[in-house]
């Protein structure tokens, strides 16, 4: 993975760029968080700095779905935001939720389905159209109380039950959710051991949109049949780069970070705009606007999160991009690809009138696309960063990942903002709940009054 952002400096783009006084000045400003990680490192105080070396969790992992999994046709995984993103991220490398690619053996595993949003017509047509005896649920919830996740799996197992399957619940279920702690009421930890669901324990000092790498997101790679630990090795290395900076200037999350921030601070930018090239990073750019969003938004401060994927997005977002408001930082994200694909024959070229075409392989225009984009955006004075895989395999998304969570990190303290809480999410959760307990005070009510006129009517008789 190699990261340039020659193209969001002033001696490239002029005044819309960063001076690299300014950019040294922030990366300046990260050398005592940078040694503050690395202390958390040595004496294991943020686990997310550990995780790429943890192995027992991985055979845990792989038994709870290898028995999960036995005779299933379709596995289904219920949760939200983090508990869902990191997941599909790992999930798409394999080839979900792309037509046609079923590179990892789909014919041979079960299928895998994703419902992270709750919608009533979905659930309900979901769970009316799956064959029970043969599908698998696998519900995330970091707390347990997740309303949308406890409604989908009470929806689920009330399905098995009506199906008259009730006695296998303990078969067709397993829950990844934190332990029992005093004080904290765990809703879908008490689901699980009223019905002898298995379930594996949510790390509680590991955030959901941190969580990726976690067992959260090895159930879904391991049933695309990815190699977590070269998964994990990719993100050690990102850590490892860490460890071994001598200054910030030489590690690549602190560059990003400090690029981020300081266009934002300095040249108005507001929007961080994703966009990689290629259908296995869509679901990233997804996961990404989580991550940068609700970890920086806050206290008045942070950019929008904007997902994109190239090229599709180059015919609805770029024009945007290079001719409206100049707020955007663009990241894109190239993965080498000349050469593949299927290759154009002349005569059909001819035809079309794309001589320009002829002979040239699918992987040809895009790899020519991700490389012209960046030249008009630069061109236009629109900051631009380019990060560059030579694969796209299980190392460098790890690595891609471990970037982006440290450089999140270290740009909430240029920020100064807490990038582990989201406390305005959990004040909309609140009222949530507030509302539905209204709700119901006031169905209970209204039943009683309705419940009580026949009583009346009976004495009057």
């Amino acid at each position: 993975m190699l990261q340039s952002v020659e193209g969001c400096l002033e001696a490239k783009i002029g005044g819309a760029g960063l001076s690299q006084a300014s950019l040294e000045a922030y990366l300046a400003k990260l050398e005592p968080r940078l040694a503050a990680l690395r202390e958390a490192y040595a004496a294991s105080t943020l686990p997310l700095l550990r995780v790429p070396e943890w192995r027992d969790d991985i055979a845990s992992a792989t038994e709870a779905l290898q028995r999960l999994v036995h005779g299933a046709r379709t596995l289904v995984f219920f949760g939200t935001g983090g508990s869902s993103l990191g997941g599909q991220t790992l999930a798409q490398l394999g080839g979900w939720g792309i037509p046609g690619d079923d590179k990892h053996g789909s014919e041979t595993r079960p299928r895998t389905r994703f419902y992270d949003n709750l919608d009533a017509r979905t659930l309900e047509l979901a769970l009316a159209g799956l064959d029970l005896k043969t599908t698998r649920f696998i519900v995330i919830s970091k707390s347990g109380g997740t309303p949308e996740t406890l409604v989908q799996a009470l929806a689920a197992i009330d399905a098995v039950r009506q199906a008259g399957l009730a006695d296998r619940i303990p078969e067709l279920f397993l829950a990844v959710t934190e332990r029992n702690t005093a004080g904290a009421a765990n809703g879908l930890r008490a689901l699980c051991d009223s019905y002898g669901i298995p379930v594996l324990d949510h790390d509680p000092r590991i955030g959901g949109r941190f969580s990726a790498l976690t067992n959260v997101g090895l159930l879904p790679a391991l049933a695309r049949g990815l190699d977590v630990v070269a998964l994990r090795e990719g993100a050690r290395s990102v850590v490892d780069a860490m460890l071994q900076a001598k200054r910030a200037g030489d590690f690549a999350p602190a560059i990003g970070a400090s690029v981020a921030v300081g266009l934002a601070k300095q040249h108005g930018v507001r929007a961080s705009v994703m966009l990689p090239y290629s259908d296995r990073l869509s679901r990233f750019a997804a996961w990404y606007v989580q991550l940068w969003g609700e970890s920086l938004g806050k206290q008045g401060e942070g950019t929008t999160p904007v997902a994109a994927l190239g090229p599709v997005d180059q015919h609805s977002q770029l024009q945007l991009y290079l001719d409206g408001a100049p707020q955007h930082f663009i990241t894109v994200i190239r993965e080498a690809c000349a050469g593949r694909g299927p290759i154009i024959p002349p005569d059909l070229a001819g035809l079309a009138g794309a001589a320009y075409l002829a002979g040239r392989a699918a992987g040809d225009l895009v790899e020519a696309q991700q490389r012209a984009i960046p030249e008009a955006l630069v061109a236009a004075g629109r900051p631009v960063r380019i990060i560059d895989l030579e694969t796209l395999d299980e190392r460098a998304l790890g690595a891609l990942m471990m970037h982006f969570m440290l450089e999140t990190i270290l740009a909430a303290h240029l920020l100064e903002v807490d990038p582990f809480d989201q406390p305005a999410v959990e004040s909309g959760k609140i009222l949530t709940r507030r509302y539905l307990a209204g709700a119901q005070t006031e169905a209970s009510h209204g039943h009683s009054a309705v419940a009580a006129e026949p009583r009346q009517s009976h004495r009057r008789r």
